[in-house]
């Protein structure tokens, strides 16, 4: 089925890392890949588009999971690169510049 078609499919080859302005925070989540339960984590980084998760999980690139923020339901995301115990993940859907702003002001 194509890129149309499929219900979760992103680009990995493209990597919009330094196209959305990376803001340092450290934000309590909880994580899970898809059918998983959800697990503890923190993100280190966050944009509109994506953020660096620190967790014990154990992901590899190309891997889609779930993320909840703190307040928000969870949201989809794909896994770009792991090092360690980080990845660097980008959302299915970019968040709105005030949800960013919201998670920043409370993760202070």
């Amino acid at each position: 089925m194509g890129i149309m078609g499929a219900e979760f499919q992103i680009d990995v080859s493209w990597n919009d890392g330094r196209r959305a302005e990376r803001r340092s925070a450290t934000v309590s989540v909880r994580v899970r890949r898809p059918g998983e339960t959800w697990f503890r984590s923190k993100v280190a980084d966050l944009s509109v588009t994506g953020f660096r998760l620190q967790s014990f999980m154990k992901l590899s690139r190309g891997d889609s999971l779930w993320i909840m923020l703190p307040g928000f339901e969870g949201r989809r995301a794909l896994v770009l690169w792991t090092s360690g115990h980080e990845a660097g993940c980008r959302f299915e859907r970019p968040l709105h510049p005030a949800i960013l702003d919201h998670i920043l002001r409370i993760s202070r």
